[in-house]
């Protein structure tokens, strides 16, 4: 299996698991067993991905779009997620960059904690990338209220 259907596979995965197996199975109309495969690594299956109906279904359920996210990455492409965020506040430029340095403060703890042994878990690993989507969510607030503030672009 090439890099980009084991990068696809596991951002499958990670929005199954986001909605949760049952409740993935019911939105989509698939069983648990065909979702399986959709993710599986294993080779009998390296050909079978997610339809993209099904993706747009579980997304909507999903806190964050998985899969959309990861094809996006795959073409270089930042997305903007516009629904409301826990960490959210409301205010200029001055308000993002203080919630900047904590979610970078909140990142640097994660690897401080994350690298203790030496090595980075897959677990951990997950918890470094959440933290590093908290970031960049935090760096696009930022350029969209710089734009806002600079007024249209001529």
């Amino acid at each position: 299996m090439d890099a980009i259907a084991g990068y696809l596979k596991k951002h499958a995965e990670a929005l199954v698991k986001d909605i949760g197996i049952e409740a993935a199975a019911e939105i989509s109309g698939k069983s648990k067993a065909t979702l399986g495969r959709y993710y599986s690594d294993a080779p009998e299956h390296a050909d079978r991905f997610m339809p993209v109906d099904t993706v747009a279904r579980l997304e909507q359920a999903a806190r964050y779009p998985h899969v959309t996210a990861a094809l996006a990455e795959l073409r270089g492409i930042t997305l903007s997620h516009d629904s409301a965020r826990r960490n959210a506040q409301p205010g200029g430029v001055n308000a993002d960059v203080v919630r900047l340095a904590q979610r970078f403060a909140q990142l640097m703890a994660e690897y401080h904690q994350s690298i203790e042994d030496g090595v980075i878990s897959v677990n951990e690993s997950k918890r470094l990338l959440r933290e590093t989507v908290e970031l960049q969510q935090v760096l696009l607030d930022i350029k969209l209220h710089l734009e806002l503030e600079s007024g249209p672009r001529a």
